[in-house]
């Protein structure tokens, strides 16, 4: 990943959401906010499905990963997002670059099979509960969620290593708020066809693999609840998992926007407003969606408790 020979560049220019001045203030205030209430959230669904012992169930054993997930994230970008609202000169160093972009990476792929994992939580729950501790014990968490994250450093280590291959001769202007691999690819100087094939088969396979898990699994949610002889009861699972889905859909489509279209109609400047999506505001949602709504009862113990 080290530029030797093949590069001039040193350092990038992140043009950020917007070049214009007078609009850095009020965004910088606006994703001031939503940072601050990402980490506000996320840190208390850490805090309290940590410290309660009624919350110590898979379930929120992977909801606490998904929030630490959503920090990571957000954290990876936010700061130095920021900052450059207001500096004068938004720069990020070579080596500053290629650690965010593999920081993204890995939390961003980790997200991804998160969803999927939570989404085989849920299955297993409904559709098959009484055998729900023994598929789902405490040895398979830990190792599903061990896979997730070894996973996402897999990705992130073979994407930057790709995207750092190739030679950045002249030009460092980076069209986005953070190093993502599809702006950084546009401005090399060499050929860029095996990173981005790369990124491509990495980024297609991922949603496959892990938005089937979520559809077969919700797909026999559905059923399981079409089955249930208490319309009361087939209204409120449905109210709560819509409510689940509706944050997953989002999620994944953006991701299927950003990465899986053509590039003759691949537009930089419509990927980041894409990309503000799954980088600051679902993470600010999520805690949102599962403390209000829940997905079968998910903090039902905390409403109780503030009855």
């Amino acid at each position: 990943m080290a530029p030797g020979n093949m590069t001039q560049v040193t350092e990038f220019i992140l043009t950020g959401v917007s070049d214009h001045p007078e609009l850095q203030v009020p965004f910088f205030l606006v994703f001031l906010g939503i940072y601050v209430l990402t980490t506000m959230g996320n840190l208390g669904i850490i805090t309290l499905t940590s410290v309660d012992p009624r919350l110590q169930t898979p379930m929120y054993f992977f909801l606490r990963h998904l929030a630490l997930i959503n920090l990571g994230n957000s954290t990876v970008i936010a700061p130095k997002m920021l900052s450059n609202f207001l500096a004068q000169k938004k720069t990020i160093s070579y080596y500053a670059c290629a650690t965010q972009l593999g920081g993204f990476l890995v939390f961003i792929v980790a997200e991804i099979f998160m969803l999927a994992v939570m989404a085989y939580d849920r299955y297993v729950a409904i559709c098959i509960p009484l055998s729900y501790l023994v598929v789902v014990s405490q040895r398979v968490c830990l190792l599903l969620v061990s896979l997730t994250y070894l996973y996402g450093l897999f990705t992130a280590i073979l994407v930057s290593s790709c995207v750092f291959s190739v030679s950045y001769c002249s030009s460092n202007v980076i069209n986005h708020f953070y190093c993502d691999n599809v702006p950084l690819l546009a401005l090399s100087c060499s050929d860029t066809f095996f990173p981005q094939t790369i990124i491509f088969i990495s980024a297609a396979t991922n949603l496959f693999f892990s938005m089937t898990i979520v559809l077969l699994s919700y797909f026999n949610i559905v059923l399981s609840i079409l089955r249930m002889r208490s319309s009361e009861g087939r209204k409120k699972a449905f109210s709560t998992c819509g409510s689940h889905m509706m944050a997953v859909t989002v999620f994944y489509g953006t991701l299927l926007f950003m990465y899986l279209q053509p590039g003759t109609n691949h537009s930089l400047d419509t990927d980041k407003m894409a990309s503000v999506f799954y980088t600051l505001v679902i993470p600010m949602l999520n805690p949102m969606i599962y403390v209000q709504q829940g997905c079968e009862g998910c903090f039902k113990e905390l409403r109780d408790k503030s009855l």
